[in-house]
């Protein structure tokens, strides 16, 4: 009976479609840069889902929320401490990296919904 069992769990096939979909969803859900949000639609996409695919898009991108909102804050502050002059610069390559990143994630998962999408450059929490 247990040799049926692990049988059955190694040639589990996941719908593609389902996969595609909530992997696109914990990506662009990052669009939404409220907190609520961007992090909420991954955290409950990553309790709902058994697909391992869309479980690890789902961390990645609540890790890559994390690194948004960390940044940003680094980002703020930096120009406050230097009356604006670094956040002339650099709040345009934050956007820049949030949505180029977003917007890559996103269509990497849609366009290869078999493979989880993994950021570049960020710390991970989860």
């Amino acid at each position: 009976m247990a040799l049926n069992q692990v049988r059955d769990t190694l040639t589990t096939v996941y719908d593609q479609d389902k996969r595609r979909l909530l992997s696109a969803l914990s990506h662009g859900s990052i669009f939404f840069s409220t907190l609520l949000f961007s992090i909420g639609v991954p955290i409950a996409i990553l309790l709902i889902s058994d697909d391992p695919v869309v479980k690890d898009n789902a961390r990645e991108a609540i890790n890559f929320s994390f690194n948004v909102w960390f940044w940003g804050g680094v980002i703020g502050a930096l120009s406050f401490l230097t009356l604006g002059l670094l956040g002339f610069f650099l709040i345009p390559l934050g956007f820049i990296w949030h949505w180029g990143f977003t917007i890559w994630a996103t269509m990497s998962t849609l366009n290869n919904p078999n493979e989880p999408f993994r950021y570049s450059f960020i710390f991970r929490l989860l």
